[in-house]
C-alpha cells in the first residue's frame, strides 16, 4: 500500500511540473536598455506574460557571434513557420561600441524581424556584465588589449514571470530544433 501511495504522489508531482525539462531557475533582474530602433525596453517587465529567448552577442565579434546570430535567425524563422509568437532578445556585450545603428546593420545581415527580435544596447558594460552573471549565470569579460569580449554562448528561455528556466547551446544549429519543441510544449 505504501508503494502505491508513493507512486501516486510522484505522478501527481510530475503532472504539476513544467511541460519541459528545465535546467535553470534564475530571476531576470531589473534592467533597462534601448533596442536597435532607439525604443527603451525594461526587463523583465517588457515581456511580462510572455516566454522569451535571450542571448549575448556583439557586432565586432570575430568568433561565435555570427554563427550564434545565424542560429537565432534560424530559430526566428522556425517560430514564424509554426505561428509561435516568442520574442527574441540579443543583448550587446559591447554596448560602448554597439550603437543602435551598428546593431541594426548587424541584425539586417541575418534578416532579423524587428517586430519579434530586439538587439539591445544603451547601458554600461558593467551593467550588462552583472545582468549576464546574476540573471543568466553566464560569464562576460572584456579582454585586455583587445576589442573582443569573452561571453557565454547559450540561448536562454525565460518564462512569463521573468525567470530563466532553461539554457541551450547557441552555437549548434540542431539545438534550435530543441528550443522550438520546448516552445511548442509551453505555448
Amino acid at each position: 500500500m505504501k508503494q502505491i501511495i508513493w507512486v501516486l504522489i510522484i505522478l501527481t508531482l510530475t503532472a504539476c511540473g513544467s511541460p519541459i525539462e528545465e535546467n535553470m531557475s534564475r530571476d531576470v533582474e531589473d534592467f533597462e536598455g534601448t533596442n536597435q530602433d532607439g525604443d527603451t525596453i525594461t526587463f523583465p517587465d517588457h515581456f511580462e506574460g510572455d516566454y522569451w529567448i535571450a542571448n549575448f552577442i556583439f557586432t565586432r565579434c570575430d568568433t561565435v557571434c555570427p554563427p550564434m546570430t545565424s542560429n537565432m535567425s534560424r530559430l526566428q524563422q522556425q517560430l514564424e513557420d509554426n505561428e509561435l509568437q516568442t520574442p527574441l532578445v540579443s543583448f550587446s556585450a559591447d554596448p560602448e561600441y554597439d550603437t543602435e545603428k551598428k546593431l541594426k546593420e548587424f541584425a539586417n545581415q541575418f534578416e532579423a524581424d524587428f517586430d519579434t527580435w530586439d538587439f539591445m544596447t544603451g547601458y554600461e558594460f558593467q551593467d550588462v556584465k552583472e545582468l549576464s552573471i546574476k540573471s543568466f549565470q553566464s560569464p562576460l569579460n572584456q579582454l585586455e588589449d583587445s576589442d573582443q569580449v569573452a561571453h557565454g554562448t547559450s540561448f536562454f528561455l525565460v518564462n512569463p514571470d521573468g525567470k530563466v528556466i532553461k539554457s541551450y547551446d547557441g552555437t549548434k544549429a540542431k539545438e534550435m530544433d530543441n528550443i522550438l519543441e520546448d516552445v511548442k510544449k509551453i505555448q
